[in-house]
């Protein structure tokens, strides 16, 4: 049986820390699904379209990544399509606390198991929040974002 696993978030936008923890999940798993997860009551400065095809140019080619939207909890989600892990980045410790609740909770009510993979180091200040900030103030994505001229077309 192939090991599945679910890489989930809003990906607003998918960045190369995001990027780098797909290629690290690909080495344990067989098949790696990017999740993007759509909550109603969200507002997203790139729209949901956009987000899924500028992710799928960045992973052309590679059958092992596949790109699916979602809604509600994610471990409905995983089970939907038989994952059996959730992947989750980690760029320091903050992020680790915050994940092991959720990670905690996760397993509790689905038996799901999360696996964390540390980004490198030259990728730990990028986060979403600031591409989009840089972006919004006219600045050029292209060191935090692959194929960012599939987001900005």
């Amino acid at each position: 049986m192939k090991k599945v696993a679910v890489f989930p978030g809003s990906f607003d936008p998918f960045t190369k820390g995001h990027e780098c923890i797909v290629e690290k999940a690909l080495n344990l798993f067989d098949e790696v699904v990017i999740g993007i997860g759509q909550n109603t009551s969200k507002k997203y400065f790139f729209d949901l379209e956009r987000r899924k095809a500028h992710i799928e140019s960045i992973f052309e080619g590679k059958d092992r990544v596949k790109v699916q939207v979602f809604t509600g909890l994610t471990v409905n989600f995983c089970k939907s399509i038989n994952a059996e892990f959730i992947v989750r980045g980690l760029r320091d410790s903050k992020d680790f606390g915050y994940e092991r609740s959720i990670a905690q909770m996760n397993q509790e009510i689905s038996g799901i198991e999360s696996v964390f993979f540390m980004t490198v180091p030259e990728y730990t200040a990028i986060n979403s929040t600031i591409v989009r900030e840089i972006y919004k103030s006219g600045g050029n994505i292209d060191l935090f974002v692959t194929n960012a001229e599939m987001l900005v077309k």
